[in-house]
């Protein structure tokens, strides 16, 4: 099940996004930098700054029990090539065990309608040049490459892909 997110949720966002992020990077991050990394961005706090942008919304993908098992958040734009009118998918991710259940389509469908529904131009995402999965599924929704970043965790640095879906 895919519902919209408060501030409320804050607490759920920031577990759902640690555990995600560590499902995801744990291989590549060195464990203290993975925890302090989790500890700053993926706080209640930072959640609930957030949500209260006039454009920050969220949206939680949840199994029967109402436990969380992946998010989404759409915030304005930190990526270097946004342009006026654009809004960013920050964070996207699903525990690997939901992959293909259909919450992640769920979720990109809502967010594009909200994105839509607040007037945007084009929402921009940043992933790993390395996730095969995710741009495989960016692609899928209408992303195409408009460039790069440079992502720091700790002392690792990593090479993203930028995306943009022209809504």
């Amino acid at each position: 099940m895919i519902r919209r997110a408060g501030v409320e949720d804050a607490p759920a966002l920031a577990l759902v996004g640690a555990a995600t992020f560590l499902e995801g990077f744990a291989t590549l991050i060195p464990g203290a930098d993975i925890v302090a990394h989790t500890a700053r961005n993926h706080s209640a706090d930072a959640y609930r700054a957030y949500l209260a942008q006039p454009v920050g919304r969220a949206w939680l993908a949840e199994t029967e029990t109402g436990a969380p098992v992946g998010y989404a958040l759409m915030c304005e734009p930190e990526l270097p090539q946004a342009e006026p009118g654009d809004i960013e998918m920050k964070r996207f991710y699903l525990f690997s065990r939901w992959h293909g259940s259909g919450a992640a389509r769920s979720m990109s469908n809502a967010m594009l309608a909200e994105a839509r529904a607040l007037g945007r131009r084009r929402l921009l995402i940043g992933t790993h040049h390395d996730n095969m999965r995710a741009i495989g599924f960016y692609r899928k929704i209408g992303a195409e490459r408009i460039g790069g970043r440079r992502f720091e965790v700790g002392g690792s640095v990593f090479d993203d892909h930028v995306y943009a879906i022209t809504l």
